[in-house]
């Protein structure tokens, strides 16, 4: 495999790890050649959307082993986000023997260090029974399935251009905004498409209620630095990012202020540096956000490369995860 030509695209693997929750109880762990599942035409997860996912990466470090990237926290995620279905979810310690067991049966497709690149890991349940009525399904499949994956954006820390939304909300106040469901990734889906053939490369979405403060973009979290702070939204709408999280911590670590409030629109104008983060994305800067409806450019940092803090950030969370930096906080997970 070239590993060079990875794009953020799925590649078929060897097999996919899967499991059936079935009469209150979840069956064990199994391996499938096929990547195709069966279901009925009528299960919840086609029907009324009954379904939550989470996207990890597996690394290979510069000493040659396997890491995953805090898969605890990931594991927590998804129960929260079956929780709010009313749907089981498998504890943390299945959830990550899962997770390690996809990376080992596919170990030929995670790609070598000198690559730079990693195995994305795509747990997911699905409500499977079939049901017309709105109830919670009681029968859920879990499934983890992977791909090799490079980059998400063309290019590692190259600065990028953003569509502010004017016209369309991703998530509605005290909705589904902060749980990782589909829904929340469809409503922004066609938006996001529109978009990209106008030449953005991601919607930076504004809080629906107000329309005054920053929320998130279309498939990550939102920051900025400022006056040597590293500021995020604080909203019950935004999808709580694990990749925030640790960027938050090793900020502290780097002797920067931390901040969650509240982030106004007008305030971008005030930011020294302004990025987008997550699994895929880790940090993508930002240099322009525009505004067509009022015909309004913001410029931040430079367009030709990133702030010396996101980069310092950036370099500081793939250490960690590629084993190049000492991990002070036992994040990463060593598969044996």
């Amino acid at each position: 495999m070239d590993w060079s030509k990875l794009a953020f695209s799925y590649t078929k693997t060897n097999t996919i790890i899967t499991s059936l929750y079935k009469n209150g109880e979840w069956g064990p762990l199994e391996s499938s050649t096929d990547d195709t599942i069966r279901i009925s035409a009528l299960a919840g997860s086609l029907q009324y959307g009954i379904e939550a996912f989470e996207g990890l990466k597996a690394y290979e470090g510069c000493d040659g082993k396997i890491r995953l990237f805090r898969p605890e926290e990931n594991a927590k995620r998804l129960q929260r986000s079956a929780d709010f279905l009313g749907i089981q979810a498998p504890c943390t310690d299945m959830f990550i023997k899962a997770c390690e067991r996809a990376v080992l049966e596919n170990r030929e497709f995670l790609p070598p260090y000198s690559s730079g690149a990693s195995l994305y890991i795509r747990p997911f349940i699905i409500g499977v029974n079939p049901q017309v009525g709105l109830i919670c399904p009681h029968e859920v499949l879990f499934v983890v399935a992977v791909t090799p994956v490079g980059a998400y954006a063309a290019e590692a820390l190259k600065p990028i251009k953003v569509l502010l939304a004017r016209d369309h909300d991703r998530a509605a106040p005290m909705g589904t905004g902060s749980y990782k469901i589909g829904g929340n990734y469809a409503a922004a889906m066609l938006a996001g498409i529109k978009a990209k053939q106008q030449g953005y490369a991601m919607i930076l979405y504004l809080e629906s209620a107000n329309r005054k403060y920053i929320d998130e973009f279309s498939s990550s979290n939102f920051f900025g630095i400022k006056d040597n702070s590293y500021i995020t939204p604080d909203s019950d709408t935004v999808l709580p990012s694990i990749t925030n999280k640790s960027l938050l911590q090793l900020a502290q670590d780097m002797g920067l202020t931390t901040e969650r409030r509240k982030i106004a629109l007008e305030e971008l104008h005030e930011m020294d540096e302004i990025g987008a983060c997550g699994t895929a994305v880790v940090i993508t800067p930002v240099h322009e956000v525009v505004d067509n409806h009022n015909n309004i450019t913001i410029k931040v940092g430079e367009s030709e490369r990133a702030g010396h803090i996101s980069t310092a950030l950036y370099n500081k969370l793939t250490g960690i995860q590629f084993g190049r930096k000492h991990d002070t906080h036992n994040w990463c997970r060593i598969i044996t």
